[in-house]
């Protein structure tokens, strides 16, 4: 007869699948992505209904694609994320630069004022930056929401890079000025190439989140051209259309993509991909 020892009861219960969890996180995971899965589902809608689907149709998409005023919106919203990808990528460069470099304590003190957009509430930053044009009598317009944009996604750049930076070896680039270089030199031609990967990918990343953005660019736009986002949000205020289902879905679909393209630049450079990107390794 065989026993079963004590050791063997634990083992036995913790390799046990812990029902409750699994559960709950499946009820989770169908409560985020079961809407998201039926906009996607009715943009294929072959007629004007949200609640009944009958038949595979790409007419909402040819509607989109028609519909002058959302064109104008796209390019809108992609001129805006191409401006402040490229400002937020130059500032936040040099800013995780001046963040490694400086040891002191003015420099402590700006890393931590350098988080706070970061853990503020977006719709907090969105009215002070409203407030913050208002009180100095500029017309909220596309430039408007190209500086705010520009500003809160400058944190975003310098969290990737700045772990980044702190991983080179200073000795390389000291190597470098003891060669002949210039300190400018070392920095162009040795620290700038070590940190493209990670600085394509915070471009491709902020490029993402900024053409997402709703509540930022929604304080801060004017009244024509709005971003694609804010004139989702105006249209759904008097009912929602299939087109919207459309553009949903397209924006998704271009926000995966970039997001996918975002994590696996790493890899294109022989480097680590992933999750890692967030802490610039």
């Amino acid at each position: 007869m065989t026993l079963r020892t004590p050791h063997r009861r634990h083992r036995r219960g913790t390799d046990r699948r812990p029902r409750l969890a699994l559960t709950v996180t499946t009820l989770f995971f169908l409560l985020l992505y079961l809407p998201i899965a039926v906009v996607v589902l009715f943009s294929f809608n072959g007629q004007k209904s949200l609640t009944v689907f009958k038949g595979f149709s790409l007419r909402w998409y040819s509607a989109f694609f028609h519909d002058n005023v959302l064109i104008e919106s796209l390019g809108m919203s992609l001129r805006v994320s191409l401006v402040a990808m490229a400002g937020s990528v130059i500032l936040g460069v040099a800013l995780a630069l001046g963040l490694v470099r400086c040891r002191t304590r003015l420099g402590s003190l700006a890393g931590l004022i350098m988080l706070v957009p970061l853990i503020t509430p977006e719709i907090v930053t969105g009215v002070a930056a409203m407030l913050l044009f208002k009180g100095m009598d500029i017309t909220l317009s596309s430039g408007t929401v190209m500086l705010a944009e520009i500003t809160f996604s400058i944190s975003y750049v310098t969290v990737i890079l700045r772990s980044r930076i702190a991983a080179l070896n200073p000795e390389v680039e000291e190597a470098a000025m003891d060669l002949g270089a210039t300190r400018r030199q070392a920095l162009r031609l040795v620290t700038l190439p070590a940190l493209l990967p990670s600085i394509l990918a915070s471009a491709v990343l902020i490029f993402a989140l900024v053409f997402d953005d709703f509540v930022l660019a929604y304080f801060t736009t004017g009244v024509d051209p709005q971003p694609l986002s804010v004139r989702i949000y105006s249209a759904i205020r008097f009912g929602v259309q299939p087109t919207i289902n459309a553009v949903g879905t397209l924006m998704l679909v271009g926000s995966i993509g970039l997001i996918g393209l975002a994590l696996a630049i790493p890899r294109l450079f022989g480097r680590r991909g992933g999750l890692d990107l967030l802490s610039g390794k």
